[in-house]
């Protein structure tokens, strides 16, 4: 009896384990609530034991663990609780690299955009994500190698040199464009030519765009389109004319922003704005107080609305910057003025000629003021006793002082600090945007750009090192659909603390009504479970401030000790 009851024992704790699971089955859940699996495998044909829709999951999971994508997935999840996290006891083997290759090949082979927009419109649905602004952008993803033929017409894409909005000239790359709505939530991703323009990206864009919104339920003229500067083509605004509303930022290479920004400092006429950063204000860095002047500009035969903003924080930079200008054209004009006055002239006409072209010659803030100065040649040797000393000859030379352009220096110091914003939505009526609303709303274009800063942190992507563009394109879609993920559970959380008035504990437990995916993450980083046969408990209970998480999440806490379909 007493050794039937050890035996027992012994086969009892080789049933016991305890996994580390963070907050891998809150992202499971946010998936399950998408169907991520249910439409990949509906729109991906593929003749794999395992089920494309699983690989998927598997690699969206592993990306917002803070790993790489495709580094090792089988030995990564051999040490996890398959189970909980995919439903059913797979094979570690089902994520291999060869299986994860070749759902990648299925997922191009299938279309990565419509499988994406399928997606992303049924989950900005779901979580009735704002869809009035539409925001879009695009950046470079260097990659390492020399991809040979990569950047032939037969590839979707071409990865080659291009500017580099990371500074590397030196590496290939290719073009990242996506429209988000909502500030930050992404509906449409597609991977460019590496030297594509913004510009003609924006004209495509510009083509789908009403298509595009109206799967998510938002007709024409009831959404804005917001862009940078590059939108900014005769071309754009002609395909703007129609019932598509826009806010951009006007170039500063345009004569009619020079020209409105010098009205509106002359003028003096500014309406108080105020501080829109919601982060807390330093000593260091102080929180911009914005004012705004309404104008307007034409531009190809069109009157649009012009907001001259001007920024606090652009106008310390910029005067900054000023100060640094007017002393490389004084330095500059002292140099051109020092090389003149080394200059021997034989007559006076041949010096005045030179002082007159040299006085034309200026920088932007400054002027050479120049006189003819007589350089009289005497002989060698003493002159005689009780003789003026008479000179040889007359030669003849330049003085040269650096005048100051007081007036273009004068608007220069009032334009520092001035922006254009370029939109032809109306200040009037129901759907009217004044001065202040204009800028927010593409303030509201941070949020694309800290899309990107997600898309290529090298703790999630590393060094992209795949020989295929299909790969890669394809490799852009599991990205996207982490960064889909990621920004619904910042959503709801947001979303719940608004409705209660309330906050969550954030960074050194200090209240906060913005928490972030990231903050979640480190809440419950080292997260164990225990698990005996098919039954899981935490190995300690969830503190408040995971609970709070979880409420503001939607989630109970059995989204950890309950598989997928468990009763």
């Amino acid at each position: 009896m007493v050794l039937k009851n050890r035996a027992q024992s012994k086969i009892e704790r080789s049933e016991i384990s305890a996994n580390e699971v963070h907050h891998w089955p809150i992202v499971r859940s946010y998936l399950e609530r998408i169907d991520v699996v249910g439409i990949v495998n509906q729109l991906v044909s593929s003749q794999m034991e395992v089920e494309p829709g699983l690989i998927v999951q598997g690699l969206v999971m592993d990306t917002l663990s803070g790993r790489s994508p495709l580094y090792h997935l089988e030995s990564t999840f051999e040490a996890y609780d398959r189970a909980l996290l995919f439903g059913e006891d797979l094979p570690a083997s089902y994520f291999s690299d060869d299986n994860v290759g070749r759902t990648l090949d299925c997922l191009y082979a299938a279309g990565t955009q419509k499988i994406f927009s399928t997606l992303a419109v049924s989950a900005v649905k779901l979580f009735d994500i704002p869809r009035h602004h539409a925001h879009f952008d695009t950046t470079s993803v260097n990659v390492y190698g020399d991809y040979s033929g990569a950047d032939s017409d037969e590839g979707p894409f071409k990865v080659t040199y291009g500017h580099s909005k990371d500074k590397r000239p030196d590496l290939k790359q290719f073009v990242l464009s996506t429209l988000c709505v909502g500030g930050d939530v992404p509906i449409l991703g597609s991977v460019e030519d590496g030297n594509a323009s913004d510009k003609v990206l924006n004209q495509g864009i510009l083509s789908q765009i009403s298509r595009r919104m109206q799967a998510c339920g938002v007709e024409d003229g009831a959404f804005i389109y917001i862009a940078d500067s590059a939108m900014v083509t005769e071309s754009n605004l002609a395909e703007l004319q129609g019932q598509t509303r826009f806010i951009t930022r006007l170039p500063a290479n345009y004569n009619e922003c020079g020209r409105v920004i010098l009205e509106a400092v002359e003028a003096d006429d500014w309406t108080d704005i105020g501080v829109l950063s919601q982060a807390r204000p330093s000593k260091n860095r102080p929180a911009a107080f914005y004012r705004g002047h309404e104008s307007t500009v034409a531009l190809y035969d069109h009157s649009y609305r012009a907001v001259v903003i001007h920024s606090s924080a652009h106008d310390k930079r910029r005067q900054k910057r000023l100060d640094r200008a007017l002393q490389a054209s004084e330095k500059e004009l002292r140099g051109r003025g020092k090389t003149l006055e080394k200059t021997t002239f034989y007559c006076r006409a041949d010096a005045q000629a030179a002082a007159e072209k040299a006085a034309k010659d200026t920088t932007a803030y400054h002027m050479l003021k120049v006189t003819v100065e007589e350089r009289p040649q005497y002989p060698r040797g003493r002159p005689k006793k009780g003789e003026p000393r008479r000179p040889s000859a007359i030669h003849y030379g330049v003085k040269t002082t650096i005048v100051k352009d007081d007036d273009a220096i004068t608007k220069a110091r009032k334009a520092a600090g001035c922006f254009v914003m370029l939109t032809n939505v109306s200040a009037e009526g129901d759907n009217g945007y004044d001065s202040e609303k204009i800028l927010r709303t593409y303030k509201d274009q941070y949020g694309v750009e800290k899309n990107f800063s997600f898309l290529k942190d090298d703790q999630i992507v590393n060094s992209l090192f795949l020989k295929r563009p299909e790969r890669i394109e394809a490799l852009g879609f599991i990205l996207l659909i982490s960064l889909l993920v990621w920004r619904l559970m910042e959503h709801q959380m947001r979303y719940y603390l608004e409705q209660e008035e309330t906050t969550l504990p954030g960074w050194d437990n200090k209240p906060t009504q913005r928490p972030t995916a990231y903050m979640l993450t480190i809440k419950f980083k080292g997260l164990l479970i225990l698990r005996l046969g098919t039954e899981r408990q935490l190995a300690r209970p969830l503190s408040d401030a995971q609970s709070a998480f979880l409420t503001a999440l939607d989630l109970p806490a059995t989204v950890f000790t309950q598989p997928p379909g468990a009763p």
